[in-house]
């Protein structure tokens, strides 16, 4: 039966035939339901066309997006209005809501629903479902729950909820808000707040993050932060912080994002920090933007308060990587035409060093500025010239500053054929200082030219073979590269960037072993070097490749770093050989050696392999050993034995151990320390680690992770993910693996 004002303008007689009999629905011809009409179907339908209609048995109530089905049902046509009961289910777009009784208004969409379930699906297809002693309507695809509880577990899965006195849920702004809400987990109220919104589509939304607990080497620190969703390009998160052995701190990250340009602009303060008795903070501001007609620019400037900062409040990755904190700023230019390109850069840069006082650092130049360009054309016949330029202006606070231009034009030739490739290359390095006095020290001019010629070929062969009992392509790769550069002595010139390499396979192909532009060696040496490949012929896959390469000197003399020639002592370069891949789609094995020739003595070597069968199953095991090795706190050089074991392996349904140990072998200390488990219940996340790891020479940090990770709600507690994949190589999160062992 369809019922609408529009279409059913019926005679009194006609309603009092209605009245006086009940007719089946199915006796009735319906008419084409369009927006806005009401159809009601039943197994009874009586009542007066323009006023009460009652419904009974398997009612069902259609009217645009909306639909109610009940045991019964009575219809007010004047006021589009029903009240249904019993057992009530109304659905609207993809959200149903199940309940004892109905009172509803179908034109307005307000009413209200009592001790009723509620089931509601966001744009991204994210779930949120609860139950309340009442749910209001609150106009289209918006309702407002009362003692509520709601979570997106499974249905049946009520491990946690969020438990509120009120819990609004508008799917026109995909914006959920509880008030007086308590956090249930097993039963167990574990946090409160009187007030918090969140995203019901898994978008951003201004409010409250979850809080983080840890608890370290400075005690017990808790963090809660407060998002600010300002535009739809830019954001604030600001994060008070507490720290029970140092006192309060407030962090601040503002970003932003434009269709030229994006950038970050953060901040920690501490104003008095109990333990250093002095007042710590920490700056960052990182930019970058397109300005058109090939011009882009961008900084990243760093700056904390003290040396100790990062080992105070940062983490293992921020000790390890911030020695130096740049204040960089650059102007980039690009431009190509046929056949050519062309690029320049104006830079200026200069670092914050901070000093560990066992172990104090000589603090790098600062570029004020430094100019540069590189171009490129090509040629016919297959040649092409290169011209790379630079201008820097060096400072330093102890050491000689000065002046220094670079020009290295060169020509060179490619030759590139399926069975191989030749590719000579001439070049003039030309580079001239003027440097300030200093220290007693005249200043003045200096200069140097010299020319370099090295010329790379390589040969491919391959052949059809099997490797683990499938079809494999096997390479064989033999590769020469001359290079020759005249012996010139350079220790009347300064050293204001140039350090030198570390020894791998790689730089058995270059033509400088000191990097920057202040040292260049003497050479007229030949590498000779030899590959082979296992390709495999239904994947594609690069299964293994072994290396090896050595390079051989024809003259005696060379630089050192200090600028003084010196005499080679044997015929050739240490002999490096590597060889890795993945052998199969679990295990992955390389390896590296290299022996020094002269001392007829191991140099390094390094062997690692790893057992991943699928996520959230690794094992790995690495060896490492050096002769003589920076071990990396001041540029000290010593022996170095090191093992590293890491895992994480599901123990038992559901749950998870992870766990490492960096162990020196010299010093029979642990350098890192890590062991925790992980629980995944498919609603529910939790972890559990531990980490203890060196920080300099004489201490260590520790730290324990504690996480409750609740699925499309985010985690509570400390969150050791990055932790985690820095340490375990292969680690996968436990929420995106299949349960089982």
């Amino acid at each position: 039966m369809a019922l609408t004002p529009s279409l059913l303008r019926p005679s009194p007689l006609a309603v009092a035939l209605a009245a006086a009999f009940a007719l089946p629905a199915f006796a009735t011809e319906v008419a084409p339901v369009a927006p806005g009409q009401t159809v009601i179907d039943a197994d009874r339908i009586d009542g007066q066309m323009e006023g009460r209609i009652q419904a009974r048995g398997n009612v069902v109530v259609r009217r645009d997006d909306q639909t109610v089905k009940a045991d019964w049902l009575d219809y007010f046509q004047n006021e589009n209005r029903l009240k249904a009961g019993d057992q009530v289910e109304f659905t609207e777009g993809n959200s149903r809501i199940s309940g004892r009784a109905l009172d509803y208004k179908l034109d307005t969409r307000e009413g209200e629903a009592s001790d009723a379930t509620f089931a509601g699906q966001g744009a991204d297809g994210r779930t949120l479902r609860g139950d309340g002693e009442k749910i209001e309507f609150r106009g289209k695809d918006r309702y407002r729950l009362k003692r509520a509880r709601a979570n997106t577990c499974e249905p049946g899965d009520d491990s946690w909820y969020l438990k509120a006195g009120t819990l609004d849920i508008d799917y026109t702004r995909n914006v959920g808000v509880a008030r007086n809400a308590w956090l249930d987990f097993q039963g167990v109220p574990i946090l409160y707040t009187p007030w918090i919104d969140f995203p019901l589509d898994g978008g951003r939304k201004s409010g409250v993050l979850a809080p983080t607990f840890k608890t370290g080497s400075d005690g017990f620190e808790v963090s809660l932060p407060y998002y600010f969703n300002l535009a739809p390009n830019y954001d604030l998160t600001l994060t008070p912080r507490w720290v029970s052995n140092r006192g309060a701190m407030l962090g601040a990250e503002f970003r932003y994002l434009r269709p030229d340009y994006s950038g970050t602009l953060s901040t920690e303060q501490m104003p008095d920090d109990k333990k250093a008795n002095d007042s710590r903070y920490a700056w960052r501001a990182k930019h970058s933007q397109k300005l058109g007609a090939g011009f882009s620019f961008g900084y990243d400037a760093n700056y904390v308060s003290d040396d100790r900062y990062f080992k105070d409040f940062g983490d293992r990755v921020d000790i390890a990587s911030n020695v130096n904190l740049p204040r960089d700023a650059w102007l980039n230019y690009g431009t190509g035409w046929q056949g050519g390109a062309a690029s320049g850069q104006l830079r200026v840069l200069r670092y914050q060093t901070l000093q560990d006082p066992l172990a104090p650092v000589t603090p790098p130049y600062a570029l004020l500025p430094r100019l540069s360009g590189n171009a490129t054309q090509s040629l016919p016949a297959g040649f092409s010239a290169n011209l790379f330029a630079e201008f820097t202006r060096f400072t330093h606070p102890t050491l000689q500053e000065g002046n220094r231009l670079v020009a290295y034009p060169s020509v060179s030739w490619a030759l590139e054929r399926p069975w191989g490739f030749v590719r000579p290359k001439f070049g003039m390095h030309a580079t001239e200082y003027d440097l300030d006095p200093f220290a007693g020290q005249n200043g003045g001019k200096k200069s140097r030219t010299l020319p370099i010629f090295s010329t790379d070929a390589g040969l491919y062969f391959d052949r059809e073979t099997s490797f683990f009992g499938r079809d494999h392509t096997q390479t064989l790769e033999p590769r020469l590269y001359y290079v020759n550069i005249p012996t010139k002595a350079q220790n009347d010139l300064p050293n204001f960037d140039s350090a030198e390499k570390d020894f791998s396979f790689a730089q058995l192909f270059t033509e400088n072993r000191f990097s920057g532009q202040d040292r260049i060696n003497g050479a007229n040496a030949l590498t000779v070097a030899f590959s082979s490949r296992y390709l495999d012929d239904e994947s594609g896959l690069e299964r293994l490749r072994m290396e090896i390469g050595q390079r051989y000197y024809f003259r005696k003399e060379d630089i050192s770093l200090s600028g003084s020639t010196k005499d080679l002592e044997n015929s050739g370069s240490d002999i490096v050989a590597t060889v890795g891949g993945e052998i199969t789609d679990a295990w992955r094995a390389d390896a590296t050696y290299q022996y020094n020739q002269q001392l007829g003595k191991t140099e390094r070597y390094e062997w690692a392999a790893r057992y991943s069968p699928e996520a959230g199953k690794t094992v790995s095991l690495r060896y490492r050993y050096g002769r003589d090795e920076d071990i990396g706190f001041g540029g000290i050089r010593a022996p170095m034995r090191q093992i590293d074991i890491a895992a994480q392996w599901p123990i038992a349904k559901k749950w998870y151990v992870v766990a490492r140990e960096n162990y020196s072998l010299i010093d029979n200390t642990s350098l890192e320390q890590l062991a925790g488990v992980e629980y995944n219940d498919g609603c529910w996340t939790a972890r559990v680690v531990g980490q203890r790891y060196v920080t300099d020479l004489t201490n260590t940090k520790n730290a324990v992770f504690l996480q409750l990770e609740l699925k499309d709600m985010g985690g509570i507690g400390s969150n050791p993910i990055d932790t985690l994949r820095l340490a375990i190589p292969g680690y996968s999160k436990i929420n995106d693996t299949r349960q089982g062992l």
